[in-house]
């Protein structure tokens, strides 16, 4: 389900507050990573991931499209080092989703 843009600006405003949950380090995008990402996405729906400190704007690209790939989330936003990532809750896991988006 992509996001429309009025959904992004929101989701852009509830992340705005948060931490990033996970790090990515020197070593880049690994089996780890998608471990640590999908386990936050699962308890909070809305995270940010650090990047590592990369040359090029295309790189941070890349590798936020290599997390969306890889976890099955909504790319919300890149801004310098920070991804934000959403993923709705799924109907099997326990407790009701918690973040309410607007109508598209």
């Amino acid at each position: 389900m992509p996001l429309s843009s009025h959904q992004r600006q929101h989701l852009k405003a509830l992340a705005h507050p948060l931490r990033p949950l996970v790090q990515i380090g020197n070593a880049g995008v690994t089996e780890g990573v998608f471990g640590a990402i999908d386990e936050a996405l699962t308890q909070h729906e809305l995270i940010k991931v650090q990047l590592p400190k990369l040359d090029a704007a295309s790189e941070r690209e890349g590798m936020a499209g290599q997390l969306v790939e890889g976890s099955g989330a909504e790319l919300v936003q890149v801004l310098g080092r920070m991804v934000v990532l959403y993923r709705r809750r799924k109907k099997d896991k326990p407790g009701k989703a918690r973040i309410e988006l607007p109508k598209g």
